[in-house]
């Protein structure tokens, strides 16, 4: 007696492969696999043909050769006459991480800050953070950088007039934003402020394990320990007394006016300033709403009982409600992350010098190798998001809720 299960008798026929459903799955995975990498065939024999029309190579070679154009800003050294396109194209990588790294924290301060208060119970309140959030997330990106940044460049006051009096400087005359450019003190490393980084490195070592301890406490006992006043007390008094010790090993140089104009300091040119205000107020508003959806995820009758046991509003947010909405916050905040660095890729809009317009620009238009640029600079975004996107996932694995 045969049953539904048994296999079919008889040898081996090559209708199986499609009617049998036991090859058919693997007979259509490999004809798509081969018609994959016909056209990918097809793809690459046309482009070189097109190449060697045009009288053109595909290399790399270009790399080694003097890029020969300004960068601004250039946070790593960078020569116009020796530097090479590689060199350029360093530059502008770390001109997106700084914007891309800045922009990040920014919108998620904002986001969580504007998500938070728009569930507020004072009508003001929620209802300029939904103005702030419907206003931002419904106009493009590109119009929200050139607003900005013709807010700081027109309504802002020139360099020159804290020269003559009409514009004052901030913090004790330390801190001048102008329509350039915001000046800040920038520190000054002497004899002894390596002993006192690693001073600060170890005593946050030691936070980190603190707050691991008072985290098992509470869970252990109900015990709730002031983490932020020890914590604080750990990386500050160390830290002082080491400063102090050591001679004041960290010194800051404040931006002074000369002429017409400021020297000194650290100078953070109005495209980045406007760029990074941008990214992180546009991502802001769309983290807003995850954070909020996150918030309304989490059951009622978890604050309720939580208001029962006598735990304030704040506290309420801080250990109960945040803690289960970052399973739901996580997964959509990592794509605006995502988002906001490919998105910083507009910055050209307003002459920031990122890799868009390093490697992806003046380069390929010097050099006219528009396809090895664009596939470096496709290559570069892709492993920045795949580095974004694997940071996150661990993150998220670990807040993730486990089953029992």
């Amino acid at each position: 007696m045969t049953t539904m299960t048994d296999p079919p008798s008889g040898g081996f026929r090559l209708s199986q492969l499609i009617y049998d459903s036991r090859y058919r799955s693997l007979t259509i995975q490999t004809v798509a696999m081969v018609l994959i990498m016909v056209l990918a065939f097809m793809l690459v024999s046309n482009i070189q043909t097109n190449l060697q029309a045009a009288g053109k190579d595909f290399d790399f070679g270009f790399l080694d050769r003097p890029a020969g154009y300004r960068i601004d800003p250039a946070l790593i050294e960078y020569d116009i006459v020796n530097s090479t396109h590689a060199r350029a194209a360093l530059v502008g990588i770390v001109n997106t991480l700084v914007v891309a790294f800045l922009g990040c924290i920014l919108a998620t301060v904002i986001g969580v800050f504007a998500g938070v208060l728009r569930l507020s119970k004072n009508w003001l309140i929620s209802r300029l953070m939904s103005v702030y959030v419907e206003g931002f997330r419904n106009v493009p990106l590109l119009l929200w950088i050139v607003a900005i940044y013709a807010v700081v460049t027109e309504g802002l006051s020139p360099p020159r007039a804290f020269k003559t009096g009409d514009a004052e400087m901030w913090f004790n005359e330390s801190v001048a934003l102008t329509n350039r450019y915001l000046t800040i003190p920038a520190p000054v490393l002497e004899n002894g402020s390596t002993i006192l980084l690693a001073i600060i490195a170890i005593c946050f070592v030691l936070v980190v394990f603190f707050r691991k301890f008072a985290r098992k406490k509470q869970e252990a006992t109900g015990e709730i320990l002031p983490v932020f006043w020890i914590s604080l007390a750990i990386m500050v008094i160390p830290a002082l007394l080491a400063y102090f010790v050591l001679g004041r090993p960290v010194s800051l140089d404040y931006p002074e006016l000369g002429g017409f104009n400021f020297s000194g300091g650290i100078q953070i040119g109005a495209p980045m300033m406007a760029l990074t205000l941008a990214l992180a107020l546009y991502t802001g508003a769309f983290i807003a709403e995850i954070v909020r959806a996150g918030i309304l995820a989490v059951s009622k009758g978890q604050s309720e009982a939580a208001f029962a046991l006598g735990l304030r509003p704040g506290r309420t947010m801080n250990l109960v409600i945040l803690p289960q909405a970052l399973r739901v916050i996580i997964p959509p905040m990592i794509s605006q992350f995502l988002n906001l660095t490919k998105n910083s890729s507009l910055a050209l809009a307003v002459g920031y010098n990122d890799v868009r317009a390093t490697l992806g620009g003046t380069t390929i238009n010097l050099t006219g190798k528009e396809l090895e640029g664009t596939i470096l600079l496709g290559l570069f975004y892709l492993a920045l998001s795949l580095l974004i996107s694997g940071v996150f996932n661990v993150y998220n694995n670990r807040v993730k809720l486990k089953e029992r």
